[in-house]
Order: structure tokens, then C-alpha cells, then sequence
């Protein structure tokens, strides 16, 4: 059943949140995106910014229909690969003036999504979930080690029925479930959880936005000091996203437009992004620190214990209890993701799920940051395009300094969990609720 809560008045979403933890300085790898495809030297192809990527993307699955087999972001060539299925040399042309690497595929958009709805229909069982891999060009379908028996059975015979080449299953050592143990310091009825981005509302008030599995556990959401932060307004959990809005009680509350990195340094937040296959990208979490990785797959479908839920991003990037509702974002300052669920830690790896910031914003009608969209966002999207190796989306050599502060320490920020552990996440904590700081978050990283 799918928890909505209509706020009694329309949010429109802008700020960043800030949920800082201490973090321990380690060096950050560079997370660089698969090199398949192939790679087309003609003057047209350009390299671009991830968030350049992700616009172009969206407009050629438009432009091109059903011959869409999806797009990924090559982060090693800086280039946006296309997918096309058939060999219509008119739709690879089209890919080419945007820009874009045309690749010829198997799989279009009918095909794919036609196994996604079959999936569903046939397959959707607690413990699995599926999301289109474009480097692939199959639907990548996922089973954790609750997937046994008869269960097993039915998603096998289910893939194997779609025919050879559009799905492939493989084994999650992990569990499926909403991260929920321990957080970055807000609690609400036993449970605590994570801030993912602040916001303001259409009435000028502040608020953030977190998980919707948190907000639809309590409606008051208190500090790890007990001082009282808010109220949830509106919650989504299970079924399209897991979102949620709390607004501040405190007309005064001190909200900037960042996320707290921990020992004293802060990301300014620029504003929302879709995000792109291959893209690097980095999450909060007081349970973890800092950690960065790839989106591996969009548009995801996960049936948690709880129920399912869809549209989700789906990365390799780590997590584990106390990391839910989170924040998800790019070195440049793109809020991306709100942290929901997925399997294994930060040991073992596993794949983590996100609700997209876009999707949540436009639920409600709103903005982050400064409202403005970032470079490449916009029609056209080419303002955010590197010609020559200056301005790019911090994929090459060394990262960025802005305004004299570090961009690595890019810690965890956002999680819930028992009520019982709020001493773990107390310390260090700032009384109006920014800059929380976990003892557990010390695995902290700075980007290169």
C-alpha cells in the first residue's frame, strides 16, 4: 500500500540539506564508467558533463521511439554512447549531430519495456528487482539470497520465457531491504533516519526532503538532541519513489543550500540532476562516510519486503543500515538522490537504490537550490559541454576547489534506524539539526 500525505500547502522544493558526519581523510578512487561501445572519431562526436549526458539522452529517446535502446555515459572517452536497434542509418545520423556515439543493438525501447511489464506481471516477487543496463542492452534482473525454491523458479522461467538476449539474472549476496538502522540525527517515532536536502516551499518556509520509508513512520521529526525539527507533510512509500517532506517548526531555522561534509566542510548545492548511466557519483551516510560509485541502471523496479517501488536509480555505490534518505550527489554540487534501499555493505559491495531529487521535486512542484537548472540541463544542454578539456564534469585529472574549500570529504549523511541508536549518531551533533555527526561515520573520503 502506497502512503501519501498531500501537505496542506504546495511545496515547492529549493535548498540543499545539510547532514554532515566525521569523516576520516582517505583518498577517493576514481570511479570511471565501462569503455563499451564503439568509439566514433568523426568531428561530430563530443565529449560532455554527465549532466550534458543525461539531458541529450532524454531528448534522443524522444527523437528516436521505439529505436531507442537506452544511452550510457562513457566517464574514461567523456562521451555519451547511444543505443539503436536496427540499422536505419537515418537514426544513427540523428545520434551523430548530437553529438552523440551511435551503437547498434538488438534490444529497442518496445523490447525492453515489454519485459520490464512482463516482469512485473509474472515475477515480482519480495527479494528482486530490475532495471535496463545499456552497456549491456538487456534488462539486468537481480535476486537476493531470499530468492530460493519455487520463488527461483518462477523469475527463472519468467526470463528465460522473454527470449535470448533481452534479460539476464544474477545473485545478490545481500538482502533487499529499506536501509534502516541508524542515521545522521532525525528521529521520529522509534526510528531514525537521514536529511537528505533542504528545501524551501512555496510560502518561504524550510523544510527537507528525506525517505519516504522515514516519513511514514512518524510525523514529528526531532534532532539527536531532542529538540523538535518538523513535521512530515507528504510521504511516498512503497510505489512510484520513496520521498518525503518535512517542513522546519522554526520559522528561523538555519537551512543552507548545502551538504555538510564533515571536518568543516560544506557542498554548496546548485540544484537537481537527472541522473546518467556511468556517471560518478557520491553519497552521505553516517553509517559509512563518504563512498562514490556508478549509476549502473535507471527507471528501477525493487519489491522490498514492504512492497515495490519504481523509478528508482540504480549504483554500485555502498551502503548499509543507517544510510536511508540520504543524500546522493555529483562533486559539482548536483543534488541527484535521496538513499532508499538495496543489499550487501561496504565489505562485500552490493547495489544500492535511490530515489531520483527530479522525480521527488516534480511530485510536489518544486526547486532546489537556486531553482535554476545546472549546466547542460537545459534546452540544448550544450552549455555544459567541454570543447577542448576545460569544464568538465570533473571526470579527467584532479578536482575542483571552490571558494578555497575541499571537495573530497564528502561524507554520509542521512539515515534511520532503531530509536535505540541515537546515541550513535548524538555526538558531534549540531542542535538545529545540520552538521550531524555520526561515531560510526569515519570512513570518510576525499575526491582526487
Amino acid at each position: 500500500m502506497s502512503h501519501r500525505r498531500i501537505p496542506k500547502r504546495k511545496a515547492v522544493l529549493a535548498g540543499a540539506g545539510a547532514v554532515g558526519i566525521a569523516a576520516a581523510a582517505i583518498l577517493l578512487p576514481q570511479a570511471n564508467a565501462s569503455q563499451s561501445g564503439q568509439d566514433d572519431d568523426r568531428p561530430t562526436v563530443r565529449t560532455m558533463t554527465a549532466a550534458s549526458a543525461a539531458q541529450t539522452a532524454k531528448q534522443l529517446a524522444g527523437s528516436l521511439g521505439d529505436s531507442y535502446g537506452g544511452a550510457y555515459y562513457d566517464a574514461g572517452t567523456r562521451r555519451l554512447v547511444v543505443n539503436v536497434a536496427g540499422k536505419d542509418p537515418a537514426l544513427a545520423e540523428r545520434v551523430k549531430a548530437a553529438g552523440a556515439v551511435a551503437k547498434t543493438v538488438r534490444n529497442g525501447a518496445a523490447a525492453l519495456a515489454g519485459a520490464t511489464r512482463t516482469l512485473s506481471a509474472k515475477a515480482g516477487v519480495p527479494g528482486t528487482a530490475w532495471a535496463v543496463d545499456p552497456r549491456t542492452n538487456q534488462v539486468l534482473v537481480t535476486a537476493d539470497r531470499t530468492v530460493t525454491g519455487a520463488r527461483w523458479d518462477r523469475l527463472e522461467s519468467t526470463v528465460r520465457g522473454l527470449g535470448e538476449g533481452v534479460a539476464e539474472i544474477r545473485r545478490s549476496k545481500g538482502e533487499f531491504r529499506p536501509f534502516a538502522d541508524g542515521g545522521d540525527a532525525i528521529f521520529g517515532g522509534g526510528a531514525r533516519c537521514s536529511l537528505g536536502f533542504n528545501v524551501t516551499t512555496s510560502d518561504g518556509a524550510r523544510g527537507f526532503l528525506t525517505a519516504g520509508h522515514c516519513t511514514v513512520a512518524a510525523q514529528q521529526w526531532s534532532d539527536g538532541n531532542g529538540a523538535v525539527l518538523g513535521s512530515a507533510q507528504e510521504s511516498v512509500f512503497p510505489g512510484e519513489g520513496d520521498f518525503g517532506l518535512v517542513t522546519y517548526d522554526d520559522p528561523a531555522a538555519e537551512a543552507p543550500d548545502e551538504v555538510d561534509l564533515g571536518d568543516g566542510q560544506r557542498l554548496a548545492i546548485r540544484g537537481a540532476a537527472e541522473a546518467a548511466v556511468g556517471q560518478q557519483v557520491f553519497r552521505m551516510g553516517s553509517t559509512t562516510g563518504l563512498r562514490d560509485g556508478q549509476v549502473t541502471g535507471l527507471n528501477a523496479t525493487v519489491n522490498y519486503p514492504e512492497g515495490t517501488v519504481t523509478g528508482l536509480i540504480q549504483t554500485d555505490v555502498c551502503a548499509e543500515p543507517g544510510d536511508s534518505g540520504g543524500s546522493l550527489f555529483t562533486r559539482d554540487g548536483d543534488a541527484v538522490g535521496l538513499t532508499s534501499g538495496g543489499s550487501g555493505d561496504c565489505d562485500a559491495g552490493g547495489e544500492t537504490f535511490f530515489q531520483p531529487v527530479t522525480t521527488a521535486l516534480a511530485a510536489v512542484g518544486a526547486t532546489i537550490g537556486d531553482g535554476e537548472q545546472p549546466p547542460g540541463q537545459g534546452q540544448g544542454g550544450q552549455e555544459g559541454q567541454d570543447q577542448g578539456g576545460a569544464g568538465e564534469e570533473d571526470q579527467g585529472q584532479g578536482g575542483q576547489d571552490q571558494g578555497g574549500q575541499d571537495q573530497g570529504g564528502l561524507g554520509q549523511g542521512s539515515e534511520e534506524g532503531a530509536g535505540q541508536d541515537q546515541e550513535a549518531g548524538a555526538q558531534g551533533q549540531d542542535a538545529g539539526g545540520q552538521g550531524h555527526e555520526s561515531g560510526q561515520g569515519d570512513r570518510g573520503a576525499d575526491l582526487p
